[in-house]
């Protein structure tokens, strides 16, 4: 049985998706931007605070779902510019601290609302 997983923590979906599906005990979390959730708007230009903006989505919604960081399988990193690698991963390695997630991270040609950075993730719930 699948579950939608929404919480007013992260910014709402803006296209016709939800923020999270649960399919027995795996959470399929949608691609995070850094748009904060009160206002719907980019936190900034800057990458290292667009990752964390992202992270704090990403984290809200495994909470919601009763998670937590320390439980995603896999993350899926895209970025418009991988010169800005760096930056991301820096902001990305102070979330997960020791845990280490499977993860890929894919230089795209664009992302929505003009965002640097978006993540999605896979999370194991048990």
């Amino acid at each position: 049985m699948m579950k939608i997983i929404s919480t007013a923590a992260a910014p709402a979906a803006v296209g016709p998706y939800s923020q999270a599906i649960q399919v027995g005990d795996f959470l399929f979390l949608s691609g995070q931007i850094p748009l904060v959730p009160e206002t719907g708007l980019l936190v900034s230009e800057q990458v290292a605070e667009q990752t964390e903006q992202v992270m704090k989505n990403v984290k809200a919604v495994c909470e919601a779902a009763g998670g937590s960081l320390a439980k995603i399988a896999k993350c899926t990193v895209f970025m418009t510019d991988l010169g800005h690698f760096q930056a991301m991963n820096e902001v990305y390695a102070k979330h997960f601290g020791d845990h280490k997630p499977a993860r890929s991270t894919i230089q795209v040609a664009a992302l929505p609302r003009g965002a640097s950075v978006e993540i999605e993730a896979i999370m194991y719930l048990k």
